[in-house]
């Protein structure tokens, strides 16, 4: 059943990358999460996420800008690094609280509670209209980079930050679209390389599967949505998804999921 759902949820989240606001890894990865641990969710996203990219990396990766990918990519790629060491190395440790509630108990682990703030964070930047109008200036690239990419390597979210940094590069907006692919490209790839180390206890060799048949329809939906709805704007849409990430990461923050 699992198969079915993320399927269909990476089918249409890969449209709606194009004209929502949301990156495929942001929505895909609380999914994952009600059905798997957390440190394998964000493993089997950013597998999805990888492959998905590559196929986009192939229609726009050409339009990068260079000068702007060494300033904000460098500092993304090695941030990234740090955010999945980090990652691999939270996921045993101890609860950091527990409570009981209408007869059960409920224990939440520090990468649970990170991942639910940094998903309410994330959502929260497309429902607030000051984080919508927030841009920062050429000379913030570096730090723009390390902070995509490190909040990417711990939690899979990195297109909010990324793209509130590239915004006012300069860039056209084929330029754009190239240069951040190209940026999410090889931090999925760093942090993919370090998740590795873990692949084989987390289990996502035993769901290889489901990662081709989720791959599959995010590049079917990527296709369509750059076909079809890449210049279409449904604010709607982007704030029912931000309120239901939200609702997830509050249920995954105190430990319903």
């Amino acid at each position: 059943m699992e198969i079915v759902i993320i399927s269909i949820v990476a089918f249409f989240v890969a449209i709606l990358t194009f004209f929502s606001g949301f990156g495929l890894g942001t929505i895909l990865t609380p999914v994952f999460m009600i059905f798997f641990p957390v440190d394998l969710a964000i493993a089997l996203t950013g597998v999805v996420h990888f492959f998905n990219n590559i196929y986009k990396l192939l229609l726009v990766g050409r339009n990068a800008n260079k000068a702007v990918l060494l300033r904000f990519g460098v500092p993304a790629v090695i941030a990234a690094f740090i955010g999945s060491l980090l990652l691999v190395n939270i996921t045993d440790l101890q609860p950091l609280f527990s409570y009981t509630a209408f007869g059960k108990h409920f224990e939440v682990y520090p990468v649970k509670f990170i991942i639910s703030i940094l998903l309410i964070i994330f959502a929260s930047i497309d429902l607030i209209p000051y984080f919508s109008t927030l841009q920062f200036g050429k000379n913030k690239l570096p730090i723009g980079g390390a902070l995509s990419g490190f909040f990417g390597g711990l939690s899979g979210n990195q297109g909010a930050l990324r793209s509130a940094f590239l915004i006012k590069a300069g860039l056209s907006k084929e330029a754009f679209i190239g240069t951040a692919v190209v940026v999410s490209t090889f931090v999925d790839f760093t942090r993919l390389s370090v998740y590795a180390t873990r692949f084989s206890q987390s289990g996502l060799s035993d769901n290889l599967t489901l990662v081709v048949f989720a791959t599959l329809s995010g590049i079917a939906g990527s296709y369509f949505g750059n076909k079809i709805l890449k210049k279409v704007t449904l604010r709607f849409l982007q704030v029912t998804v931000a309120i239901m990430l939200i609702i997830i990461s509050i249920a995954l923050g105190s430990g319903l999921l």
